[in-house]
C-alpha cells in the first residue's frame, strides 16, 4: 500500500516511465516486425508487429489516464471507451492472423526465413518479461486495475515472443515453413482473449480505486 503522498507520487512517476519505455520500444518493434514480416511473407511476424502497435495504443491510453485529475467525472467513462476500442483492435487482429494463415495454407505460399525476425523475438523475450513484472509490481502498489491489465498485455507479449521465436527458428534451422503458420495460429487464442476482455470493459472494484488510479 502506498503509505505517503510522496511515495505515491514516486510510484506514479515510475509508472509513467515504464509506460514510455513500453510505447517507444513497441513502436520500433512494430515497424521492424511488419516490415520484416512483409519481406519474408511471415504471417507470425506480421501478426507480432501489428500486435505491437496495439500495445502502443494501450500504453498511450494509460499515459493519458495518468495525466487526468483523480476527481474528473469523465475519466472512467472515457477510459472504458478507450479500453473497448483497444479490445476491438485485438479481435480484428486475431481475425486477420487466422484468415491470413488460411490463405497461406490454401495458396501454398511458403514464408522465407527471417534473421531480423529472430533477432526481434529474442530482444523482446529479454525485455518484455522484466518490463511486465516491473509494471505489475508497481500496479499493486498503486492498487490500479488499469495498470495491472496493461502489465498483463506486456506479459502476453512475452508469450508471443516465445511463440514467434519457435516458429521462425524452426523455419530457419529445419526449413519447416509450416512452423511459421503454426506459430501464428498459436497466437490467435491469446490475442482474441485480450480483445474480448477489453470489449467487456469490466469496471474496477473498490480495491482498484485506492490510490486514485483505476
Amino acid at each position: 500500500m502506498i503509505a505517503t503522498a510522496a511515495a505515491r507520487r514516486g510510484s506514479l512517476t515510475l509508472a509513467t516511465a515504464l509506460l514510455w519505455v513500453t510505447l517507444v520500444y513497441n513502436v520500433a518493434e512494430g515497424a521492424i516486425g511488419v516490415t520484416a514480416g512483409a519481406i519474408a511473407g511471415s504471417v507470425a511476424l506480421m501478426g507480432f508487429g501489428l500486435d505491437s502497435f496495439i500495445e502502443v495504443t494501450a500504453a498511450a491510453v494509460l499515459l493519458w489516464r495518468l495525466r487526468m485529475p483523480d476527481g474528473d467525472p469523465q475519466v472512467e467513462a472515457r477510459e472504458l471507451v478507450a479500453r473497448r476500442i483497444v479490445g476491438a483492435t485485438f479481435v480484428l487482429l486475431a481475425a486477420y492472423v487466422f484468415g491470413q494463415t488460411a490463405y497461406v495454407l490454401a495458396t501454398g505460399n511458403e514464408p522465407e526465413a527471417s534473421t531480423v525476425g529472430i533477432g526481434l523475438a529474442i530482444a523482446s523475450l529479454l525485455l518484455m518479461p522484466a518490463l511486465g513484472l516491473a509494471k505489475r509490481w508497481n500496479a499493486r502498489l498503486l492498487h490500479s486495475h488499469a495498470l495491472m491489465a496493461e502489465s498483463t498485455e506486456t506479459l502476453v507479449c512475452s508469450y508471443l515472443s516465445v511463440t514467434l521465436l519457435m516458429g521462425l527458428g524452426a523455419n530457419a534451422v529445419f526449413g519447416w515453413w509450416w512452423a511459421d503458420v503454426a506459430a501464428a495460429l498459436a497466437m490467435v487464442p491469446w490475442i482474441a482473449k485480450e480483445g474480448l476482455e477489453g470489449l467487456r470493459g469490466e469496471s474496477c472494484d473498490e480495491d482498484c480505486r485506492i490510490g486514485g488510479v483505476q
